[in-house]
């Protein structure tokens, strides 16, 4: 069996700006920043506070890591 993804994937940065966000499959929208990123984690029930961005079980960063979103 593969192993599992993680359940938030942050796509590579957009030529006009921001990040697709999806959350278990599903697009949850284009974040501009860290602050769009834990809305639509909050929206998909996880606590902002509890999540860490260098969680690699819960977010895959592809293309650029937390600090890239242009």
């Amino acid at each position: 069996m593969p192993p599992e993804r993680p359940p938030v994937v942050v796509h590579p940065p957009s030529p006009s700006g921001g990040r697709r966000v999806t959350v278990r499959g599903q697009i949850a929208g284009l974040a501009y920043g860290i602050a769009d990123l834990l809305e639509f984690l909050r929206r998909a029930g996880l606590d902002p506070d509890e999540v860490r961005l260098d969680d690699r079980g819960l977010i895959e960063w592809r293309g650029a890591g937390p600090d890239v979103w242009v």
